[in-house]
């Protein structure tokens, strides 16, 4: 057995702090803590609550107890700028009260520029900050000597960044800092991590998982969750948004000290705001966060809810990670968790403490929703998360580092390559690729090098890759980043105090006029110029915004869960009465598909036939493959009029019926269609935006001035068009493709239904609508329906397929 190292081991200062307090260091905190003294890296899994700041910092500490520094001794790296503030305020009370002469600062993108440039001169010894931060900092020619001296670098959250582009970008980053500190430790911590190997090969230099020690945290008290149920106990038929419950979520918030109501959409966050408030008889202080809202607005928040001023907060994944507010004591999650990892990180705002439960409350929005929530709760019993999708690292993001690094200094081809082939997401980089990565940062691509503008890098008789001219320099910096906006407007009052951001494509529904509720007030447009529209507060009734974008998706596990509830009647008695009646029925009136098989309903209503396919692969793998369904269905005359879906199903609609399901979802469809869809849809051109912005293409901000969202979206466009034309080829577009297809449409799991509809298909001919194809089947009602239609008429219609559905005669 491995000897573990004794608290008395730490340092004086640091040792008299924790018994002052009566504490002890957790078992995990000095394995982390032995994994440093013995030089090694470490990835810490433990849960919210077990103190895993100070465990990836101890070592930190007690080095600069032992030998002090005044250069760069540790960075931290978060995924959000709020994180590593708050980081800094806990982390700043125990250096202050244990004497020690460390500074630690932040660095984000709200810094401000004159600490930047102090902070490069005379750097703190422990520098907070973001994966963005961290690519600007490395683009300077001082970066050698500012992290020569680096001992330690901490990701905290891991999880929340490590599989997608700005994950890409930290891999990256990290392997120009053990360059430039050989001797550097990367620690890791997490509290919701399904494979830690994966995660200790993504930590580790050229991906060597064992060169990575794995610390496991204790468990902490098991969460106390419950999933809240209407008063009349009948589970809705449809919808998502679980406004039902705002009365019963509402008197929870009156016997909680604070409550945090998770929600899963911006718009739905607004939503339910306005819903609690109607609700809010005790007129109890209740607040919104999200990220579309002012950075001087979520501060404000923040702050009053740290300070106990607020009841209740509505908000978004905005809140997911780590920030500390112990007096949370309650966590409502409105809709469907859509994965048991996420139920767990947002549980884990309540209480905060590793020994005391956290009280949870899940509010479906349907039945299926019911389904999925206590499945998530069965994931959490047992503690089974869901697992990470790790995939070759993007181009785009490989673009932005090398002109980073060029910024810095000349290099020279081969030494790069090996260096950003130690990122394990660009391990398996050829020299082909990476050098029309380098051909592209030289002149934007055969098509595009005839513009100088394109022609960032050079390279000189002696083999060294040179920025072009200093004005790239600053370009790149201006605009360099992972996270590509959707054009956005501001939203302002009159007197220019601004509220937060709209989408253009919300913005673009609206007129002088028009009401909508932002920041949780109802506004009026009193103009709407370029860049901003500008409202003034009114007691209209008003609309919900609408954001663009990929929805969270139910995880794979927990639709597998779901599935098995589906074949498993002795599992119905723990559901609600009216949840295991409308099972019951679909058994008789239908079928209940087996884990494996996908069942695929087709019945007659009301003079047209629709067909109805329960898979579970959520709502984007549903809507890519609705758009294909529906065009087979017109070349073979079925004369289809739409289609619906969410996470559970697909409804397809049509005046001539299917007889023959399985012709539509053969598996060549993402060979032929899928292709021709992608590359003549708005998919394609969307995510051309994103990666020609990251990969430096096309500027959001020059200087003095700064590109609307529509100018941009404009500048990619033609781009675009260009080089599908005249270089079908170009690596953008080949990144393009590679977005679209995966982020965008959730290709692996449109592939893994149709692999399934192949062999295990189950076709079920309906003389009329089955319970299961209810919820679904609501959705055509709500979205055809003309804006302003009174609810009581959806409601009445809803009402009328339900009961033609439970019929059992």
């Amino acid at each position: 057995m491995t000897r573990r190292p004794a608290a008395d081991a730490l340092p004086g200062p640091i040792a008299a702090w924790f018994e002052v307090r009566g504490w002890a260091p957790r078992r995990h905190q000095l394995e982390m803590l032995a994994a440093a003294r013995a030089g090694r890296s470490a990835l810490l899994v433990a849960p919210t609550g077990a103190g895993k700041t100070m465990a990836g910092f101890l070592a930190s500490l007690v080095e600069l107890v032992e030998r002090p520094t005044e250069g760069l001794h540790t960075l931290y790296i978060s995924p959000l700028k709020a994180l590593a503030v708050d980081v800094q305020r806990n982390l700043l009370d125990p250096i202050r009260e244990m004497a020690l002469p460390i500074r630690v600062e932040t660095r984000t993108g709200d810094t401000p520029s004159d600490r930047k440039q102090r902070q490069r001169v005379r750097p703190p010894q422990m520098l907070l900050t973001t994966p963005e931060s961290l690519s600007l900092l490395l683009s300077h020619a001082d970066s050698n000597l500012l992290f020569e001296n680096l001992s330690t670098v901490v990701v905290d959250e891991i999880h929340a960044f490590a599989s997608g582009k700005r994950g890409d970008l930290l891999s990256l980053a990290l392997s120009r800092l053990q360059r430039l500190a050989p001797g550097l430790r990367r620690v890791g911590l997490s509290a919701t991590v399904a494979d830690p190997e994966a995660y200790q090969g993504w930590l580790a230099p050229h991906g060597d998982f064992e060169e990575v020690a794995l610390v496991m945290g204790d468990p902490g008290a098991e969460p106390e969750i419950r999933i809240m149920l209407p008063e009349d106990e009948r589970v809705p038929w449809s919808g998502h948004s679980g406004k039902w419950a705002a009365g019963q979520v509402m008197r929870e918030i009156e016997r909680h000290r604070t409550t945090l109501v998770f929600c899963n959409t911006r718009g739905l966050a607004e939503l339910i705001f306005q819903e609690l408030w109607k609700a809010n008889d005790e007129q109890l202080p209740i607040g919104i966060h999200h990220g579309s809202l002012a950075v001087e607005a979520r501060r404000k928040v923040e702050a009053a809810v740290a300070s106990g001023r607020l009841r209740g907060l509505v908000c978004t994944a905005s809140l997911d990670l780590g920030v500390d507010w112990g007096d949370v004591d309650l966590v409502v999650q409105m809709g469907a968790p859509k994965g048991a990892s996420r139920l767990i990180q947002r549980i884990g705002r309540a209480n905060h403490r590793l020994d005391e439960p956290s009280e949870a409350i899940l509010v479906p929005g349907n039945r299926f929703e019911y389904l999925e929530g206590r499945a998530a709760l069965d994931a959490v019993d047992e503690g089974e998360l869901d697992a990470e999708q790790f995939r070759p690292g993007a181009l785009d993001v490989l673009a932005q580092h090398v002109m980073a690094l060029a910024c810095a200094a000349p290099f020279r081809e081969e030494e790069l390559l090996d260096e950003v082939r130690s990122a394990a997401p660009y391990a398996g980089l050829d020299a082909d690729t990476f050098a029309r990565i380098l051909g592209f940062i030289e002149s934007g691509g055969y098509a595009l090098r005839a513009y100088d503008r394109f022609k960032r890098l050079t390279r000189a008789p002696d083999g060294l890759w040179r920025v072009s001219h200093p004005r790239f320099i600053q370009q790149h910096r201006m605009n360099a980043g992972i996270i590509v906006d959707a054009p956005i407007l501001d939203v302002r009052f009159r007197n220019g105090r601004k509220l937060g951001t709209v989408e253009d494509y919300f913005a673009s529904t609206l007129s002088v006029g028009d009401t909508f509720f932002f920041a949780g007030l109802s506004l009026e447009i009193e103009r709407i110029e370029a860049a901003e529209i500008v409202v003034r507060a009114t007691a209209k009734s008003a609309r919900i915004p609408t954001y663009v974008g990929a929805r969270l998706a139910m995880t794979t596990r927990l639709a597998d869960r779901v599935r098995r509830f589906l074949a498993d009647p002795e599992s119905w008695p723990r559901f609600p009465d009216d949840v295991r009646e409308w099972l019951e029925v679909q058994a008789y009136r239908s079928v209940l598909p087996q884990p494996d098989q996908l069942l695929v309903e087709t019945f007659p209503h009301e003079q047209r036939h629709y067909m109805v396919a329960y898979s579970f692969e959520g709502w984007n793998a549903h809507q890519s493959l609705g758009m294909l369904i529906t065009k087979r269905m017109e070349a073979a005359g079925l004369k289809p009029l739409g289609f619906v879906a969410n996470d559970y199903a697909l409804a397809c609609y049509s005046l001539e019926p299917v007889t023959d399901p399985q012709a539509l979802f053969s598996a060549d469809l993402l060979e032929h269609e899928f292709v021709q869809w992608v590359q003549g849809s708005h998919l394609l051109k969307r995510a051309f935006r994103e990666v020609a912005v990251i990969g430096g293409l096309v500027e959001r901000q020059h200087p003095g001035r700064r590109k609307t969202g529509r100018q941009v979206t404009f500048s990619t466009d033609l781009i675009y068009d260009v080089l599908r034309k005249y270089e079908p080829d170009h690596l953008l577009l080949r990144a393009a493709w590679e977005d679209a297809r995966t982020r965008l449409t959730d290709v692996g799991r449109l592939a893994a239904l149709l692999d399934r509809a192949q062999g295990t298909m189950l076709h079920m001919a309906l003389e009329r609508i089955s319970p299961m194809a209810v919820p679904v089947l609501i959705m055509i009602g709500r979205e055809t329906a003309p804006a302003g239609t009174a609810e009581d008429e959806l409601l009445i219609e809803a009402e009328a397929l339900a009961e033609a559905a439970m019929r059992t005669e």
